[in-house]
C-alpha cells in the first residue's frame, strides 16, 4: 500500500510548489469531495523505486476557532491523522515565527513521523540560520528549495525512511491468489449494504473500531470456488480523538484501496446521476490502470426516462471508461448481481491475460496493412514487432522504427485491434512505442 506524506505549513511557505515539485504535474487530483475544502490536494508521486501519494493542505492555523480558517485547520487536521509522515515546511527568510511555534507543537503532540523543511533556502544548506529552527524541537532541518528542486530527493528519502515496503509486483500473479475486490464510490451509494448483501450477513458493523485511519478493511470472501478479498473504501469515524469526527469518506483511503486493488467495481446512485466525485474517482482508477467494472445501484428507484439520462451522463462523463461493463443492480433487493460477479471475472481475466508474441506481431502487421500509421516529415514510422510487457493492466511493447512519431489516435487504432481479438473487456490497456537505435547516428 503507498504510504501518505502530508505536507503542512502556515501560509506562504511555499507548500503548494513542494506538492507540485513532488508530483511532477500541475494536474494533481483535486479533492473535490463531499466535506472536503477545495485547497486540498492528492497526487501521486515516485522518488527512484518508491510510489507514496502526497497531501497538500492550506494554512494551518491549530488553534484557530472561526470562519474558514477553522475549517482548513480541522482539514488539515484529518490529513496529519491519515498521513504515515509529516512534512512541516517552513521559510528561512522569514525565521520561526509564534504560528510555526503552534503547529510544532501539535505536531510533537500527534505522534506522528514529522520531517521538518526549511524552504526557499536556495545555496544555503550550510546557513547558520538554519539553527534557529532546532527550537521547534522536530530533529535536525532538511535545507530544501521547492522552486528550484534542491535538496527535495533527501527530504523525501528521510520522510519514507522506515515506512516503505519494497514489494516487487511480478509480471504473472501468484498462482491461486484470491482476487482483491475494492468497491469504490461515494459517500451513501450502497457501498456497504452491497458487501453486506455478498457476505449474507452485517459483517461492516466490525469496521467501526480503532485502527490506522489509512487501512483499508479487507474481508475474505469465496465464490464459486474462487477466493475473493472484498476492501470497502467507505472512510470510518474514529472516536476519542482531539478533532472532530472523520468524513465518512476519505479520499487517502480509497486511493490507496484502488492502488492495491486487482479490479475495482465502480458504484454509481442511480437517484443522484453521474458526479464531479464519480468521474475523479473513474480517472484514479484508469491512471492507476486497475480493471473496472462500473455498477449503477438503486435502478429499481428510478423511471424509465432517468434510466435514460444516466445512460447519456454515463456514455458522456465516463467516456474514458468505454471498456468497462455498466451494470444496473439493487443490492438492497439482491437484483442483478449474478452479472456483476460474471463481469468481475471477465475484467480481471482480461487484466491478467497473456497475449502470445507471435498473435501480436501478426494483429500489428494487419493493422499496418489495413491502414498506416502518418508520415512524420520525411519519414513514416515502422512497426515491425509487437510483445507483451506486462499485466494488469495489459501492457504492449511496439518495436520499430521512427515511432516517436506515431499519434495517439493511431495508438488508440492498435488497441482497439489487440482488444477485439483478445476480448479484452473491462481493464484498460497501454500501448509503448520502441524505438530502435541508429548505431550510425554518432558517426
Amino acid at each position: 500500500m503507498k504510504p501518505v506524506l502530508a505536507i503542512v505549513g502556515r501560509p506562504n511557505v511555499g507548500k503548494s510548489t513542494l506538492f507540485n515539485r513532488l508530483t511532477k504535474s500541475r494536474d494533481a487530483i483535486v479533492a473535490d469531495f463531499a466535506g472536503l475544502t477545495r485547497d486540498r490536494h492528492y497526487g501521486d508521486g515516485r522518488v527512484g523505486e518508491h510510489e507514496f501519494i502526497a497531501v497538500d493542505t492550506g494554512g494551518f492555523e491549530p488553534d484557530s476557532t472561526t470562519g474558514i480558517v477553522k475549517e482548513m485547520a480541522r482539514q488539515t487536521r484529518q490529513a496529519v491523522a491519515e498521513a504515515d509522515a509529516v512534512i512541516f515546511v517552513t521559510d528561512i527568510r522569514s525565521g520561526v515565527s509564534g504560528q510555526d511555534q503552534d503547529i510544532a507543537r501539535y505536531l510533537r503532540a500527534a505522534g506522528k513521523k514529522v520531517i521538518l523543511a526549511v524552504n526557499k533556502a536556495e545555496g544555503m544548506a550550510e546557513s547558520p540560520l538554519l539553527a534557529e529552527f532546532h527550537e521547534l524541537g522536530l530533529g535536525e532541518p532538511h535545507a530544501i528549495s521547492s522552486a528550484h528542486g534542491q535538496g527535495i530527493r533527501s527530504l523525501v528519502e528521510a520522510a519514507l525512511e522506515g515506512i516503505v515496503d519494497d514489494v516487487e509486483e511480478a509480471l504473472e500473479p501468484e498462482e491461486g491468489a484470491p482476487i482483491r475486490l475494492a468497491v469504490a464510490g461515494r459517500p451513501n451509494v450502497g457501498k456497504s449494504t452491497l458487501i453486506n448483501t455478498w457476505l449474507g450477513e452485517e459483517r461492516l458493523v466490525a469496521f467501526d473500531q480503532p485502527g490506522t485511519t489509512r487501512d483499508a478493511i479487507s474481508v475474505p470472501f469465496e465464490r464459486a470456488g474462487q477466493r475473493f478479498e472484498l476492501i470497502d473504501t467507505a472512510g470510518l469515524r474514529r472516536k476519542g480523538k482531539v478533532f472532530e469526527a472523520i468524513e465518512k469518506f476519505s479520499v487517502v483511503k480509497t486511493l490507496q484501496a484502488i492502488a492495491d486493488a486487482n479490479v475495482v467495481l465502480l458504484l454509481l446512485d442511480a437517484t443522484q446521476g453521474v458526479t464531479d466525485q464519480d468521474a475523479h474517482i473513474a480517472g484514479y482508477i484508469l491512471e492507476s490502470g486497475r480493471a473496472v467494472v462500473i455498477a449503477v445501484n438503486k435502478w429499481d428507484a428510478v423511471d424509465a426516462y432517468q434510466k435514460e439520462t444516466l445512460q447519456r451522463s454515463i456514455e458522456q462523463r465516463l467516456a474514458f471508461l468505454k471498456f468497462a461493463p455498466v451494470l444496473h443492480i439493487s443490492a438492497i433487493r439482491r437484483q442483478g448481481l449474478g452479472p456483476v460477479w460474471q463481469g468481475i471475472a471477465a475484467a480481471h481475466a482480461s487484466a491478467t491475460k497473456k497475449l502470445p508474441t507471435p498473435v501480436l506481431t501478426r494483429l500489428l502487421q494487419e493493422a499496418v496493412e489495413h491502414q498506416a500509421p502518418k508520415r512524420a516529415g520525411a519519414f513514416r514510422p515502422k512497426l515491425r514487432y509487437a510483445h507483451q510487457g506486462g499485466m494488469n493492466p495489459p501492457v504492449v511493447v511496439v518495436h520499430g522504427n521512427s515511432l516517436d512519431h506515431v499519434t495517439d489516435a493511431y495508438k488508440r487504432y492498435l488497441e482497439g485491434r489487440f482488444r477485439a481479438h483478445f476480448k479484452l473487456v473491462g481493464t484498460p490497456m497501454r500501448i509503448e512505442m520502441r524505438s530502435s537505435k541508429n548505431p550510425f547516428r554518432d558517426e
